[in-house]
């Protein structure tokens, strides 16, 4: 056999075409992955910006959500889901099985419903007096009376319903949504977080966190008072002109970064939240301003009651915020400990009297606000906590509910949402789910699917795996409440 030539870095034209052949196919492939969606966006390079609109997998029902967090486990039966049977059962004895901050047990004293309920709507949904003007709503909203959850401990349940698992470190779900979709606003985060005056919740910033995916994925805390954001005013001595020649050598650098199309997510990121915090200077002021706001709308919210003021503020700018464009904004009803949330382990009455009628009002003026003004069809409104509340007292004098995660009640309006509708059920008794129960990753996908995206396809490379918020088993949305 003749000696062939060898160039091409010592190999002869017959190797090189061989080694580099199997190259052209696998490159075929990934382009025709990516076109397909097999392979997420945080595989591919070229967006200057982390947070650029995106387009969705499918045509989305909405385009931003606000979540209603009511922090501590409001009390199912004694909100929205109706337990005529516990009436006049109030300290008897029962076998129930129950599983809460105190353990396992199987019987206890029976709480009855501490309020009166009342149909309402079309529907004729039942309602209890702590919610009277959300009540009102009824028509527009997906009851879910058969959630469960896979931890009855507040600081685990917390971080499941936001990220979808109960450890830390995992990205939140307006992490995946701006992840996922991006944001038609430039000048302001995707994902917000607004807290509780009392305090944040029990594992903080935890909560909404973009875990293993870049910072700029994280929820930005917004204030209702001061400066909306901490720490975002021009150093001293730093004019709005040397910011501007500091935020133009940053973009440059941004291109560059692109053009050689590095794939250090962190650099990327951090050139963003730099340009980002640049044009947040004036866009958040703007934002939280309710100077231009009528007085009319204002009482609407309760932002003229003492009660009301603090959650209809903040009602309110969540808003102002989707209709500038932000597409996730969480509110936090209870921070702190105790009675200063939702966790009645004491004094049920006082407690959700106290926490309800905190949120009624502002909840209620937020639905008809986005109804009246056509945006309540593209904005998904998520109301619950982190889990329920059980059947029987938790001590031996009082009415205190401890922890329920075996079945509880959230509901959903608005964003393609069906209204009048009612979901699952719980038993008489309401200590778990029996009918169509659901978990936490059902909403999760739920939401996603309402905003375009598929929740078993949405997916970020971390770890040596296609990281999802619903886990790698198969998860379906809820399908019986979509429009």
């Amino acid at each position: 056999m003749k000696n062939q030539k060898r160039n091409f870095c010592g190999r002869t034209r017959r190797e090189f075409l061989w080694q580099t052949g199997g190259g052209f196919g696998a490159a075929a492939l990934s382009s025709m992955l990516s076109q397909d969606g097999f392979l997420s966006a945080a595989d591919s390079v070229g967006d200057a910006n982390p947070l650029a609109a995106k387009l969705p997998h499918f045509a989305p029902k909405a385009k931003s959500v606000i979540f209603l967090f009511m922090y501590g486990g409001p009390s199912h039966i004694d909100t929205f889901d109706y337990k005529p049977k516990m009436v006049g059962m109030d300290g008897k004895t029962v076998d129930v099985k129950t599983f809460g901050r105190g353990g396992r047990k199987n019987g206890g004293r029976i709480v009855e419903p501490r309020w009166e309920f009342s149909q309402y709507g079309q529907c004729g949904k039942y309602v209890s007096t702590l919610f009277p003007h959300v009540a009102k709503h009824v028509d527009d909203i997906a009851f879910l009376h058969s959630m469960t959850a896979d931890s009855p401990i507040h600081g685990s349940a917390m971080l499941m319903m936001n990220s979808g698992k109960i450890l830390s470190g995992s990205p939140a779900l307006g992490s995946w949504a701006t992840y996922g979709l991006g944001s038609v606003n430039e000048n302001l985060p995707g994902y917000v977080v607004m807290l509780d005056p009392k305090a944040g919740p029990i594992s903080g910033a935890k909560n909404w966190s973009s875990g293993y995916m870049p910072a700029t994925y994280a929820g930005t805390v917004f204030r209702t008072k001061g400066a909306p954001i901490l720490n975002l005013d021009r150093p001293d001595g730093m004019t709005e002109s040397v910011q501007r020649e500091l935020i133009d050598s940053i973009q440059q650098a941004n291109h560059r970064h692109m053009e050689s199309r590095s794939d250090n997510d962190d650099l990327a990121s951090r050139i963003a939240s730099y340009e980002l915090a640049f044009k947040m200077q004036s866009a958040a002021p703007e934002a939280v301003d309710l100077s231009t706001e009528d007085e009319r709308t204002l009482s609407m919210y309760g932002i003229d009651r003492e009660e009301t003021n603090d959650f209809g503020t903040r009602c309110l700018i969540a808003r102002r915020l989707v209709d500038r464009g932000v597409r996730f904004v969480q509110l936090y009803s209870g921070g702190a400990h105790n009675d200063d949330n939702w966790d009645a382990h004491g004094d049920l009455e006082l407690n959700h009297n106290r926490h309800a009628g905190r949120t009624d009002l502002p909840i209620a003026a937020l639905l008809t606000d986005l109804k009246q003004r056509g945006m309540l069809d593209e904005t998904l409104v998520v109301w619950g906590g982190e889990f329920g509340r059980q059947p029987t007292a938790e001590y031996a004098k009082g009415s205190g509910r401890d922890h329920n995660s075996f079945g509880f009640t959230m509901w959903m309006a608005g964003g393609g949402i069906k209204g009048g509708v009612s979901f699952g059920t719980t038993d008489e008794l309401g200590s778990a789910a029996v009918e169509n129960p659901l978990h936490v990753k059902n909403m999760h996908a739920t939401v996603l699917h309402q905003l375009g995206l598929d929740p078993n396809h949405l997916s970020y490379f971390y770890g040596g795996l296609d990281q999802k918020l619903v886990g790698v088993e198969h998860v379906e949305p809820i399908h019986e409440i979509i429009a």
